[in-house]
């Protein structure tokens, strides 16, 4: 269950950016006006000041976490495989029970494991958020800037410095992490495992004229020593990484 809890921290993640920080990526520094840029500066670090992600993670992500991975177990299996794209006519062999039946078959410490990993993911995803904080700050003034003005930004920054303004921006973010936001988002679940059949659909007929991926039997002998070398370069890197958490 490795995967389903990364995928929620990075789905929780992305969510708590608001659409600025997303549109940073189409909108490099050189390109803005320095003065602009620096009004931006102003104007996010209010939005964005330091420890705010240590201070949602601590406040906001662990019950988030336990709701969506509860949300995650929940999900029927067959449902789960029919994300997966099988077969209408296949899935009535699939069991309908929900995830956690099995993973609880499977490990019986299930429910304890996730609490612990989600507890241990929070603190040590807090540490990294506060180092790549700045970072993260200046993507949102450059997005800030592509989007408001010098006047404008300086009259944002003047709002948050008022006590209401203040207040605002010190939750902003967190605000996307809230669990009536969260609960909201529960129930879209359902509506998109239904969906996810005819989205699977879609797919396959948008990609049916691209001829099927290739084996490792088709390639080249050129090409096979490429990929060895990558598939090297990956144990390399694992193996780095297994010796440094030891």
């Amino acid at each position: 269950m490795k995967m389903p809890v990364m995928s929620a921290f990075a789905t929780l993640l992305f969510v708590a950016q608001p659409a600025a920080a997303q549109d940073a990526l189409a909108a490099p520094s050189s390109a803005l006006e320095p003065a602009r840029l620096e009004a931006a500066q102003r104007t996010v670090l209010r939005l964005l000041p330091p420890g705010t992600y240590a201070r949602m993670m601590e406040g906001s992500m662990e019950p988030m976490m336990d709701m969506v991975l509860d949300s995650v177990a929940k999900m029927s299996l067959r449902d789960i495989a029919a994300m997966g794209g099988i077969a209408e006519e296949e899935l009535a062999t699939v069991p309908d029970g929900p995830l956690k039946d099995m993973m609880m078959l499977l490990d019986p410490a299930y429910d304890e494991r996730m609490r612990l990993t989600t507890r241990a993911m929070n603190g040590e995803m807090a540490n990294l958020m506060t180092q790549f904080e700045p970072s993260i700050r200046d993507g949102l003034a450059q997005a800030y800037a592509k989007r408001f003005t010098t006047a404008q930004l300086d009259e944002l920054t003047t709002f948050f410095s008022s006590g209401t303004g203040a207040l605002y921006a010190a939750d902003s973010l967190a605000l996307f992490m809230d669990p009536a936001v969260m609960a909201k988002m529960q129930e879209f679940m359902p509506q998109m495992m239904q969906a996810m059949p005819a989205i699977t659909s879609k797919v396959v007929e948008a990609t049916k004229h691209l001829p099927p991926p290739r084996k490792v039997e088709d390639l080249s002998a050129e090409e096979r020593a490429q990929l060895d070398a990558m598939l090297g370069k990956v144990r390399a890197e694992e193996e780095e990484d297994a010796d440094t958490s030891e």
